[in-house]
């Protein structure tokens, strides 16, 4: 085993487009040996490292602006600051790191992978999530997880109103308080195995041993809303 440490690929973008460096990265193939990459000087800049489809890691030196890290598949992206709307959207696999707070829409459509946010989350964090996984160490905003299909949604803070409105097979899991619950959003039973799936995610989120598994509520769909009944009718 090799003791030479991969030399980062430096990206400037005060002095280099955001468009060289989506290009640079969307060139890259699942061989590459260019596998560490560092941002500097991102000022707020949006849909950037979007559609990465590559084993590599992105670290960006500052705060992003809408949509990075979108389709993201197989990349490690770490933000060291705040994102803007949608980040992580419709991510397929890999990782994505927020050190920061995140806007409205964190992870939205997110089909895999793992989105960790350090700060707190605006609303309607995890909007159709479809298998992402996503941790959120501060709080939630309204809305969140509305219309959730699949993955999970764990929350050591608190959450908005509506959470998981219209709901369907997510598991949505939070520590603090629920202001209040969205259609046929209920409260579960928390059982050893969601303990067990609680454990799992914040290990793979570098998170391990930071709270108690047995300290979240566990949240999900009352399934009353799967097929049109009239009844339920100012529900839909």
């Amino acid at each position: 085993m090799s003791d030479v440490m991969e030399k980062p690929h430096i990206f400037d973008l005060s002095k280099q487009s955001l468009r060289e460096l989506n290009q640079a990265l969307h060139d890259l193939r699942p061989n590459t040996n260019a596998t560490l990459w560092h941002i500097k000087d991102p000022r707020g800049l949006h849909s950037l490292a979007v559609g990465v489809n590559a084993p590599i890691t992105v670290e960006i030196g500052g705060n992003v602006g809408y949509y990075c890290g979108g389709m993201n598949q197989q990349a490690k992206i770490v933000v060291d600051g705040m994102a803007g709307v949608g980040v992580a959207e419709n991510m397929m696999s890999g990782f994505v790191h927020i050190k920061g707070d995140a806007s409205q829409a964190a992870g939205a459509t997110g089909k895999g992978g793992l989105l960790r946010i350090d700060g707190n989350a605006a609303a309607r964090c995890g909007i159709s999530m479809k298998g992402i996984d996503i941790v959120v160490r501060g709080s939630v905003g309204h809305m969140s997880a509305f219309m959730a299909q699949a993955g999970t949604l764990i929350v050591f803070g608190d959450a908005g109103e509506a959470l998981g409105d219209s709901i369907y097979e997510a598991r949505l899991y939070v520590r603090g308080a629920v202001t209040s619950l969205g259609s046929d959003c209920i409260q579960k039973e928390m059982r050893d195995e969601h303990k067990q799936q609680i454990h799992a995610k914040l290990s793979a989120a570098g998170l391990a041993g930071e709270i108690d598994p047995s300290e979240f509520k566990r949240y999900g769909s009352g399934r009353t809303l799967y097929h049109f009944h009239v009844d339920n009718v100012s529900s839909y």
